[in-house]
């Protein structure tokens, strides 16, 4: 395990003296920052593309993906877990977000919550984790007691697991069968995760569920056609993607997409009519 203040993630920030900044050097700098961050992700693809094909593989079999983290880090798979449900019309317990402090820290943080080492798989036991799932550990320290729990405890059970870190040599790595190490350097303001690492972490989860769900058969062409249809808005996209698909106007294919509910099934009516 790396000591705190050898972490990439609490080394010094590049800048100092950022008070003293104007507003449009702050931004500039950010921006810079932030440019490293795909680079960064880059040279990860190859260890991504073998996770993907593993969480497919386990799906495909009836396993589900979790993803498990504190603070920003667990938000953010919340985040991605939630959207997968409207994006690609899947269950919503194929693809869950559990963060540290339940539900509750998702807006406002729960104190020490993350540095429960048992808490992380009670939580997952709670939704009756098997050896078919993949769990995967997010934190960007790569030290989190409740993240490191779950994952030690998961693979002495022999279930699939998996982390995204912003550090190298870290205890969540240790017990992650698939490590991605995301090491973007030192945060513009020092340790503020939220930032480049954050990026970091929100870029490979998007990575990860869209070409899950594209290998799932989620996805026909480059069009979103089991999405949920929640809004005005995605009722007009769906009835559009059916338009320019069948040849048809508008009015015929609101009609199709209202009465069959996606515009797969909506499509595949018309075809076999």
């Amino acid at each position: 395990m790396i000591k705190p203040d050898k972490r990439t993630t609490e080394q010094d920030s590049k800048y100092n003296a950022l008070e003293k900044m104007t507003v449009a050097d702050l931004l500039k700098n950010i921006n810079r920052e932030d440019k490293t961050v795909p680079f960064s992700i880059e040279k990860n693809i190859s260890r991504i593309e073998k996770l993907v094909n593993i969480i497919v593989k386990q799906m495909k079999q009836g396993g589900r993906l979790f993803y498990i983290g504190a603070g920003t880090s667990g938000r953010l798979g919340i985040v991605d877990a939630s959207e997968c449900p409207p994006t690609y019309g899947v269950p919503h317990g194929l693809v869950i977000g559990i963060i540290a402090g339940g539900d509750a820290a998702i807006r406002k943080a729960v104190e020490f919550a993350e540095d429960d080492t048992e808490q992380g798989y009670k939580d997952l036991l709670k939704h009756k984790i098997n050896a078919k799932d993949v769990v995967i550990g997010i934190a960007a320290s790569g030290s989190t007691p409740y993240v490191v729990g779950a994952l030690k405890k998961c693979s002495a059970k022999r279930i699939t697991t998996a982390c995204i870190t912003c550090n190298e040599k870290t205890q969540v790595a240790k017990y992650a069968k698939h490590k991605i190490e995301i090491i973007v350097g030192p945060e513009f303001v020092t340790g503020s995760t939220r930032m480049k690492s954050g990026t970091a972490q929100k870029l490979v989860l998007n990575m990860i569920s869209t070409a899950v769900m594209v290998k799932l058969g989620r996805v026909k062409g480059n069009k979103m056609v089991d999405m949920q249809l929640s809004n005005n808005k995605l009722v007009d996209r769906g009835t559009t993607m059916i338009m320019r698909e069948l040849k048809i106007n508008y009015k015929k294919a609101n009609g199709l997409l209202l009465k069959h509910g996606s515009v797969r099934k909506a499509v595949n009516a018309f075809t076999k009519s």
